[in-house]
């Protein structure tokens, strides 16, 4: 049916005599819509005149900078300054172009106009008219060109906008009068009287209208006159040149030549994506400090961003509307055929040209499309990343624990913090809200919570009064408190919420707008084709909607269960490698790989679910269009008994495919706005619900104002000091008991009276643990909530000088210490160093090759604790702030370095005359420099404030722990490390830049087929009859649908040699549905064998990746970002789980579907066997060279995310030492710089795959254009078989761009295998084999003998231990001294064999480096400084794999001497049932080593080796003399004399070598012994030379 052809026949043209026209119906002649274009174009410009003109009259703030501009260009000559103020010299000659083509164009006009005046009578003066306003309209538009020329920016820029609208409309009015009547037989050109000048203006228009503005560049105009940044290439390109994205070939050639792209010669960002304005629009609708509204996200979403909306709408529509240039065509052209090729009205190459113009329109449509779609993208996310990061630093932190029931998250998977985030956090969001149907959506907690980093050390006992747990009602159990890390969630916020956002304008747009117009335009187009017949189909199409719907439910609940074991496991690998040393030195590797096997295995088995109910609906929604098509053609042929004919086959075959891509992508869209409509909930619940500090809490909710706000009275105003007022850690800080029964206790600081700190002073705060002395500074600096108790009440600290704060948690940033140590402040040489040489750092960094300039790395890895502390100090110290808060700043020291901290520090001029307020337990040394003693009772009440005895005649309690600490001073003149702790470091293997964290890994060129091999060849036992087993059936699937094609067409053709009753509609029905069954038979068998064979691959490499990283050393794990290595167990396991499994999938099926149909198309036209080669060659050619720059831009995207995420977790980590300094808006501009860094590579990685597409596409498109022309003129094949060739090509070429952006995304996945790879071929320790297993009876004592041991941290690095031998009997205490350097921690590591070793060492007769690594370590014990503990229940740290019941446990604890440290009545003891945060954080350093004592007497060890701690010595001594079994062997590597003059025996080191052994009353007795040296030094010789003998006596 040619009902196109008809519509354009009835298209009414104008007469072709002159004599026609009359005044009535001149103005509704085509050639007098230009001069309407023209007027509307006159008002429009006067509108933006005068709103120019009253911008002008305004006060120009920046006058200055004009002025100045305008100084500089008086420099320049006239002629160059108008140069460029047009824009450049290119754009000046195409204005200057099209200026003398209207010019002539108006020539044209008046002499016609001329010529009809000197005639008048024979021609209208209706025709006069007409060319009068020609004349004028011509005028006007050169008016027009001389305002592009000589105007203002603005008004030379739309000047030549107007006037290039305007010559394009009159072109498109010549092309349709003079142009279109020659692709008809019954319709002349309207102006051929006009003979040649027809032709010539019709070029004239061509040039002025189409080519000009297609081609001339555009200007550079900024956003900001004031900060205009240097351009990029698309935002000074042609208009043809963004069409098809020409601009972009300079960098796509630089990549071919150059190895990779790196990020300096990226196109810059355009100002219009720089974070800068995209705040200036987003947040007053988003920031809940800027609006007061609560409108969903969503909606502000579309509010903010309702032009790029609105264009990806138009895009679409357009898009939309091309579509249908092909089953248009394609009709038009097969009912010339056959018709036998009868004379039409329209000529057959007016359908071919509007095939291939249609096809582009479309193609540059989608392009467009998806180019906004991702700009958009790109800009809510960057929005959104850093409204997440403003708002975080608004909240209120508190140390929080994970309730066990937390553990089950079902919130989406926390991505690792890359790099040098100090914290790193995967625990879920649970549900906040009632609504059992809240599912995933629910909301996070509105509490938060960050837990110090680990490593960390403190040196008072933190109790649960000060880090204050997150409260949970128990009257309303169902609103669950989450627990978790604020990092981690966050994480969660900037990643996998964010990732939900990924297309949701183009999914918004489809589904509210494109799907709806598309499925109208399907109905009336088959409706014309195939009468009411369409209807049933459209009424098959409603009735089947249910059941892909119904599939859709179950895939959302397996992908809830899927996410649910993701988290599960993910949560394991982050807990993993965040003790991943304790599980190394206790041979827990098999068991923890056991562990993971076990979750990964729960997740592939939900993975499966969820693959297989994702292919039911594939097979859904490929049947659901067969069945609404066999119900049509059902309906057509059987019940209104009609023909069949190619023409309606084929095309309506087209719109059939058009229904089912419709049907197909609006299903899968469904889900994915669910995921972005519960990502904006929490982001929402986050940004509304999360506790803010006061501050900010009442621009928040302003209505919630205190009754008495925090006024300082005037009389106050520069004091530093709390009125009348309490204080909490959350608004709601009210005791509580969680439903688990873990012990937690509210903690409220109370001020009774009025509490002022003298300024210019050093004032001390003091008081047992636990009575709120680190709360005092929390409230002092607004971090607690603020709770007035009377009109009086004020909180007051002085900002305008600035404050400085340490940390009791000491916070490095990944920077060198020198910039650790300026923190943003100007370089002072001489200040620095004097702050250098008070803090005692200047040994450390001697200590370093690359001394001030060496990197501290992920978590200060690379520092001691009081290296750490001592860098806090100085950051404080050398500020210029006149407040100093220090937060017990001596607790990570020794006490030598205390003293030279009290003494040159705190007394140092640096200090004097500012005011220092100081937490501290080391009262007796800081108490002579104070000037003023604030003394803090238990109940956190203020005991006392003035003088020191004031505080000591208050609290007897506090007069006690001062003559122990005095004594402890005494003592330490008996310490042999006059320094820090041993790291487990090598140094001399530090390089000479400073740099321990080794530089992520990038490689270059393609994908390698090692790292592709890893999945693809782990599919089977036999990958090779996988592969083909798979790629048959995809290939015999692909074969039964081009059949099914061709058959459809072969039924059509039996109607036009056989009358219509000698059709067998019901055979050919029944062969069409079996050819159908097939097909659906092959697609499920192919699915589920892939997915078999992909869960096997997922499975195996997930195991060998984590066997690689729990086998490596310690030395690669410390040069190794943790975070580095959870994104391989996490992100890149999950991209291969799911991206790099489907796009393998989709690869395999696009090819073989354009391999068939490449062969049918040549099978009935063989001449197009060269043009199907030429342009399958030609798009791979395209495809490598775009490969080449794409994968060096997604590997620089890979990098420059981990920066952001970084800057997060640092910053969140430290948000306490942030806010103290004010530093929030320096954090803020380099998270602007981070986030802008990552927008660019973004932006170039999305116009990148725009570049490949709209040249595929177009390639394409002239493939199938000159098929059809072919078969059109040159062929004499069958309607039905051109058809079907019509149909396979226009299939064929609209995937080739598909197969390009397939395998694109095929290596882009990919680079994660590289990634995994990388880190199976890392440095690995000895693997476990048969001969290595030892007698079950081993060991059977600690006896250990040693032999010629040497030792080294790397093969090339120096020794650190030199042939050392000595023999150990079973039972006997051995205790290791020696200054720092001297290789104790290195010696402990030996036994272990956690270092490279040379020599002999025999543990219980047995020789270690005959026994696997896991038995020799599960039978040793160490007992860090800092030991390591899991998050979860106290139980589960004792008895991680449940082998013990809670009797043995709770004797374990006792014998450790925990239950001596606590009363039984105190309702927040520690019991096997108290929550552990995260490292132990809610734990002091003393619990922790007590919990780890007591771990190591519950593993029974026969060989015990500790690093002891100064704070709970003590205890710790008296359990090991007390509790240990006599045959048990203990090493104490100690610190201090008093702590092994009683052991059996003493090993004296230095540097590496013994110097002494033996019993220390033998070692006393040698005159120039090193230990009668030290002992002879010490205060205390007496006392340790009584301990001595006893020792020996016994």
């Amino acid at each position: 049916m040619g009902f196109a052809a008809e519509w354009f026949g009835q298209v009414p043209q104008i007469p072709l005599t002159v004599s026609a026209f009359t005044h009535a119906s001149i103005w509704s002649n085509t050639l007098a819509i230009p001069v309407y274009g023209a007027a509307l174009s006159l008002v429009l410009h006067a509108i933006s005149a005068i709103g120019d003109a009253r911008v002008k009259r305004k006060p120009n703030d920046d006058s200055d900078s004009v002025l100045e501009l305008d100084s500089l260009a008086t420099r320049v000559s006239p002629f160059r300054r108008r140069i460029n103020s047009v824009g450049g010299i290119a754009i000046v000659l195409f204005r200057l172009i099209q200026l003398l083509c209207v010019v002539a164009l108006l020539v044209l006009s008046i002499l016609p106009v001329v010529h009809t005046a000197q005639a008048k009578g024979r021609v209208s003066d209706a025709y006069l008219i007409l060319g009068i306003s020609h004349c004028f309209l011509y005028v006007y538009v050169s008016v027009l060109n001389v305002l592009s020329l000589l105007g203002s920016t603005q008004t030379n820029i739309r000047a030549f906008n107007h006037a290039s609208t305007i010559l394009a409309v009159a072109w498109g009015v010549y092309m349709y009068r003079d142009v279109w009547p020659l692709a008809t037989i019954y319709l002349a050109p309207e102006d051929a009287p006009e003979g040649v000048v027809m032709w010539i203006k019709l070029g004239l228009l061509s040039l002025s209208g189409v080519i000009v503005p297609l081609l001339s560049p555009r200007k550079y105009v900024p956003i900001d006159p004031k900060a205009p940044t240097e351009p990029p290439p698309e935002q000074t390109a042609c208009i043809l040149s963004g069409l098809f994205y020409v601009y972009l070939e300079p960098l796509i050639w630089l990549a071919w030549k150059l190895p990779r792209l790196t990020y300096d010669v990226l196109p810059p960002l355009a100002d219009y994506d720089h974070l800068k304005n995209l705040v200036g629009r987003a947040f007053p609708h988003m920031d809940p400090l800027r609006t007061r509204s609560r409108r969903h996200l969503g909606l502000s979403f579309i509010r903010i961003f309702w032009v790029e909306l609105c264009n990806l709408a138009a895009m679409s529509i357009t898009a939309v509307v091309g579509a249908f240039a092909a089953p248009i065509s394609i009709n038009n052209l097969l009912l010339y055929l056959e018709s036998g090729k009868a004379e039409s009205r329209i000529k057959p190459w007016f359908w071919i040209a509007l095939f291939l113009f249609g096809r582009v329109f479309k193609d540059v449509s989608d392009q467009w499309f998806l180019y906004y779609s991702t700009r958009l993208n790109v800009r809510f996310q960057a929005v959104i990343t850093e409204l997440v990061f403003e708002h975080a630093l608004r909240i209120r932190m508190k140390a929080d624990t994970e309730s066990s029931s937390a553990a089950q998250s079902n919130a989406t998977t926390a991505v690792g913090t890359p790099d040098n985030a100090s914290q790193l956090g995967a625990e879920g969001e649970g549900s906040e809200s009632g609504d059992a149907d809240a599912g995933h959506s629910a909301t996070a907690s509105s509490s938060t919570a960050v837990a110090p980093a680990s490593g960390s050390i403190k040196g008072k006992a933190k109790s649960t009064s000060e880090v204050q747990p997150k409260e949970v009602e128990p009257e309303k159990p169902v609103k669950k408190a989450t627990g978790g890390h604020l990092v981690g969630r966050i994480n969660n916020l900037v990643t996998s919420d964010l990732n939900n956002f990924e297309g949701l304008g183009m999914h918004l747009v489809f589904f509210t707008i494109e799907s709806p117009f598309q499925v109208m335009l399907c109905i009336t187009y088959l409706y014309q084709i195939l009468g009411w017949s369409a209807l049933v189909g459209l009424a098959t199409m409603l009735i089947t909607l249910p059941l892909p719907g119904w599939i859709t439910r179950h895939i959302q609940g397996a992908q809830r269960e899927k996410m649910k074991r993701t988290d599960s496991r993910v949560q394991t690998v982050t807990e993993m490698m965040g003790v991943i040393r304790m599980i190394k030195l206790f041979g827990w590797e098999p068991r923890i790989t056991e562990q993971l096997d076990k979750k990964r295995e729960e997740e592939l088995k939900a993975l499966r679910k969820s693959k297989l109910l994702s292919m039911s609906i594939m097979l859904c929604n490929s049947l659901l269009p067969i069945l609404i098509m066999l119900s049509t053609f059902f309906t057509y042929t059987v019940i209104m008994k009609k023909q069949l004919t190619a023409s309606r086959v084929f095309s309506s075959m087209a719109v059939f495919d058009m229904l089912r891509i419709d049907i197909h992508a609006s299903f899968s869209i469904v889900p994915m706005l669910v995921n972005a409509k519960v990502s904006f909930e929490r982001i929402a619940d986050f940004l509304w619900n999360t506790e803010l500090i006061d501050d900010f809490e009442s621009k928040r909710v302003p209505e919630e104002e205190e009754i008495w706000p925090n006024i300082v009275p005037d009389d106050r105003k520069g004091v530093i000091g709390i009125r009348h007022a309490s204080f909490t850690w959350s608004k709601d800080g009210v005791p509580s008991v969680t439903p688990g029964g873990t012990r937690r206790r509210a903690f409220v600081l109370s001020v009774d009276e009025e509490l002022t700190f003298q300024r210019g002073k050093l004032n001390l705060v003091i008081g047992p643990t636990g009575s709120g002395k680190t709360s005092l500074l929390m409230a002092l600096l607004g971090e607690m909530h603020y709770i007035p108790s009377g009109p009086d009440s004020y909180m007051s600290l002085p900002r305008e000088g600035g404050v400085a704060y340490a940390a009791q948690e000491s916070w490095v940033q990944n920077e060198t210490i020198r910039n650790n140590i300026l923190f943003g402040a100007p370089y002072d040489e001489v200040r620095y160093n004097k702050v250098l040489h008070q803090c005692a750092l200047k040994r450390d960094l001697s200590l370093f090759d690359a001394g001030d300039q060496t990197e501290v790395g992920e978590k200060g890895i690379t520092l001691s604790g009081g290296q750490k502390a001592r860098i806090t100090l100085a950051r404080a110290v050398y500020s210029d702030a006149e407040i100093l808060l220090l937060d017990d700043i001596l607790a990570a020291l020794d006490v030598h370095t205390s003293k030279w901290i009290v003494d040159k520090c705190l007394k140092g001029d640096l200090l004097q005359g500012r005011t220092v307020i100081l937490v501290t337990h080391n009262v007796a040394m800081v108490s002579p420099i104070a000037d003023f003693v604030v003394s803090m009772g238990s109940d956190g009440r203020i005991l006392s404030q003035g003088s020191l005895l004031s505080a000591l005649e208050r609290d007897s309690k506090l007069l006690q722990e001062l003559k122990e600490e005095q004594e402890e001073i005494r003592k330490a003149e008996g310490e042999i490390d006059a320094d820090d702790e041993d790291k487990f470091e090598d140094d001399a293997a530090k390089q000479a830049t400073g740099k321990l964290v080794v530089a992520e890994e990038m490689e270059d060129g393609h994908v390698g087929w090692s790292a592709l091999k890893l999945f693809l060849g782990n599919m089977s036992k036999r990958p090779y009859v996988f592969w083909l087993v798979y790629v048959g059936t995809h290939a015999v699937r692909q074969c039964i649908n081009n059949f099914q094609t061709w058959y459809l067409g072969h039924w059509a053709s039996q109607y036009e040699t056989h009358p219509a009753e000698e059709v067998s509609v019901s055979h050919y029905l029944s062969v069409y549905a079996s050819c159908v069954l097939l097909f659906m038979a092959a697609a499920a068998f192919a699915v589920s064998y892939y997915v078999n064979g992909s869960m096997r691959a997922a499975r195996i490499v997930h195991k060998q990746l984590v066997i690689s990283v729990l086998g490596t050393t310690l030395r690669w794990l410390d040069k190794t970002p943790t975070a580095r290595i959870i994104t391989r167990c996490t992100q890149d396991i999950e991209t291969m789980d799911n991206r790099i499994a489907r796009s393998t999938e989709l690869l395999v099926e696009v090819t073989l579907f354009m391999l068939v149909r490449v062969l049918a198309i040549i099978l009935f036209s063989p001449v197009f066997i060269f043009p199907a080669i030429f342009v399958m060659s030609v798009s791979a050619l395209c495809g490598h060279i775009f490969m080449k720059a794409q994968l060096s831009v997604k590997r620089e995207l890979s990098n420059h995310k981990a920066p952001v995420l970084a800057h997060f977790g640092a910053t969140i980590s430290g948000i306490t030492s942030v806010r103290a300094y004010g530093a929030q808006e320096a954090f803020k501009r380099e998270a602007y710089r981070r986030i802008d860094r990552l927008t660019r590579v973004t932006v170039t990685h999305w116009n990148l795959n725009r570049w490949i597409g709209s040249r595929i596409d177009l390639l394409a498109c002239l493939f199938s254009t000159s098929l059809a022309l072919y078969l059109t003129y040159f062929s004499d094949m069958s309607a039905a078989n051109t058809g079907f060739s019509l149909t396979v090509a226009t299939a064929f070429s609209a995937v080739i761009n598909q197969a390009i952006r397939i395998f694109n995304e095929f290596e882009i996945s990919g680079t994660s295998l590289e990634r995994i790879q990388q880190y199976l071929q890392i440095e690995q320790e000895p693997k476990p084999t048969p001969d290595g297993v030892p007698p079950a009876y081993w060991p059977a004592s600690g006896q250990l003998a040693v032999d010629k041991l040497s030792a080294r941290y790397s093969p090339d690095g120096p020794k650190v231990l030199h042939e050392i031998s000595f023999e150990v009997a079973a039972g006997e205490r051995v205790g290791i001294v020696g200054r720092t350097g001297s290789g104790k921690s290195s010696l402990t590591l030996a036994l272990l064999r956690c270092i490279l070793i040379e020599g002999n060492v025999r543990y219980d007769g047995l020789p270690t480096d005959k026994i696997n690594l896991d038995a020799l370590r599960s039978n040793i014990t160490i007992i860090p400084q800092v030991p390591e503990l899991l998050s979860g229940t106290l139980r589960q740290n004792l008895d991680p794999f449940s082998e013990h019941d809670d009797a043995v446990l709770n004797d374990a604890l006792r014998s450790a001497g925990l239950f001596s440290l606590q009363d039984e009545s105190d309702q927040s003891r520690i019991t096997l049932d108290t929550e552990i945060a995260g490292g132990g954080a809610n734990l002091s350093v003393g619990q922790r080593q007590i919990l780890a004592l007591a771990r190591a007497i519950v593993r029974r060890s026969k060989l015990l080796i500790l690093d002891e701690d100064y704070e709970t010595d003590t205890i710790i001594q008296t359990s090991l003399r007390t509790e240990l079994g006599k045959d048990v062997t203990l090493l104490t590597v100690a610190h201090r004399l008093q702590t092994i003059m009683d052991s059996d025996k003493i090993m004296v080191l230095d540097a590496g070598h013994i110097v002494e052994f033996g019993k220390p009353s033998e070692l006393l007795q040698k005159e120039n012994g090193m230990l009668r040296a030290l002992v002879e030094e010490s205060g205390d010789k007496e006392k340790l030379y009584k301990m001595a003998m006893g020792a020996s006596s016994s």
